[in-house]
C-alpha cells in the first residue's frame, strides 16, 4: 500500500531512515527541520509511505520537484505505484542509491529523459572523532551581505561544471536565491586567506548528530592548493564542538575524493544524482 504520510507518522519515519542514514540524509533533514508537507521552503517534502507488514520504504517529493528515495527492497510494481501517486507533478531529479535510482527512472517513466547530470558518485563518512586537520593557512567565517555578487557567480560556475547545466535566467535566479540564503547562514561558510575569499563549504542536510557536506567550491585558478580540504575540515571542527559525530558526502571525482581521504573520509558505498535537463510531467509524455 503506498499512503501520504500524516502528523504522526514522523518516528516511524524516522526510524526507518535510520537504518539507512547514510543515504537518507536528505529525507531525515527534510523532516526533521521542515516536517511532513509542502510549505514555503524548496525544500519542504511530501512524503509517500510503502507499507505492507511494516514501513518497507520511503518516497519524498519536494516542492523543488526532486524525488528522493529509500525503497530498499522495492519493486518495479511499488514503483509503479508511487507513479499513480505523483501523477501530473512535474520532477526534475531523482537521488538515491544507484540501484534504487535506476529502477525508480523506470517505474516514473522518466528513463527516457535527457539528464544534465546522471551519475553515481563514491559515497564518503567520517567520524569526526578520526577527523584528520591538513595545515590551516585560512580562516573560515560566515557569508556576509559584501560576499553576495561573489557567492553568485561561485554558485553558477558550481552548477556548470558540477551539474552540466547551461547558463539560462533560471540557473542565474536560482544561483541568486541560494546566494541570499548563504548569507549569515549556520550552515554555509567561507574560508579566507589575508582577508581574500578562496574557497566556499556548506551542510546541504544536517541533523543533531550527523551532517552532509555539499557545495564545496574553490575557484578554478585557486585549485590544487589545499583550500577545499581546509574548508571542510573547519567545519566539521565547528559542528563537532556543536554535538555532531558523523559526517557524509558524495564526492565529485578523484580531485575531491583526495581531498576529502586526506583529512579521513573513508568510501563506504556509492550515491546517485540524476537531474533532469527540463522537468517531466509524470504520467506525460517526452
Amino acid at each position: 500500500m503506498i499512503r501520504l504520510a500524516q502528523a504522526g507518522d514522523e518516528p516511524a519515519i524516522e526510524a526507518f531512515l535510520a537504518r539507512h542514514a547514510e543515504t537518507s540524509m536528505f529525507l531525515r533533514s527534510n523532516l526533521l527541520n521542515l516536517g511532513l508537507g509542502q510549505g514555503a521552503s524548496p525544500r519542504s517534502t511530501d512524503f509517500w509511505l510503502v507499507e505492507g507488514a511494516g514501513l518497507e520504504g520511503v518516497v519524498g517529493y519536494s516542492k523543488a520537484g526532486f524525488v528522493m528515495c529509500q525503497m530498499p527492497n522495492a519493486t518495479f510494481e511499488a514503483w509503479q505505484a508511487i507513479a499513480q501517486v505523483l501523477n501530473g507533478r512535474d520532477v526534475g531529479g531523482i537521488m538515491g542509491t544507484s540501484e534504487q535510482v535506476a529502477l525508480g527512472k523506470r517505474g516514473l517513466g522518466i528513463d527516457a529523459g535527457l539528464y544534465s547530470t546522471d551519475r553515481e558518485e563514491p559515497l564518503y563518512r567520517l567520524s569526526l572523532d578520526q577527523l584528520i586537520f591538513p595545515e590551516i593557512t585560512g580562516k573560515l567565517r560566515a557569508a556576509d551581505d559584501v560576499d553576495l555578487d561573489l557567492l553568485i557567480n561561485w554558485i553558477i560556475d558550481y552548477d556548470k561544471t558540477a551539474f552540466g547545466l547551461e547558463l539560462t535566467e533560471d540557473v542565474r535566479n536560482r544561483a541568486v536565491e541560494t546566494a541570499k540564503v548563504h548569507i549569515g547562514s549556520d550552515i554555509h561558510r567561507i574560508l579566507e586567506t589575508d582577508g581574500t575569499p578562496v574557497a566556499k563549504t556548506a551542510f546541504n542536510a544536517s541533523l543533531p548528530d550527523m551532517v552532509q557536506i555539499g557545495g564545496v567550491y574553490t575557484p578554478p585558478e585557486l585549485r590544487s592548493k589545499g583550500y577545499a580540504r581546509q574548508a571542510v575540515a573547519l567545519h566539521l571542527l565547528e559542528a563537532k564542538t556543536n554535538g555532531v559525530e558523523t559526517a557524509i558526502l558524495f564526492a565529485s571525482g578523484p580531485p575531491a575524493c583526495r581531498a576529502y581521504e586526506a583529512i579521513g573520509f573513508t568510501k563506504i558505498g556509492s550515491y546517485q544524482l540524476s537531474l533532469l535537463t527540463e522537468p517531466q510531467t509524470i504520467g506525460g509524455s517526452l
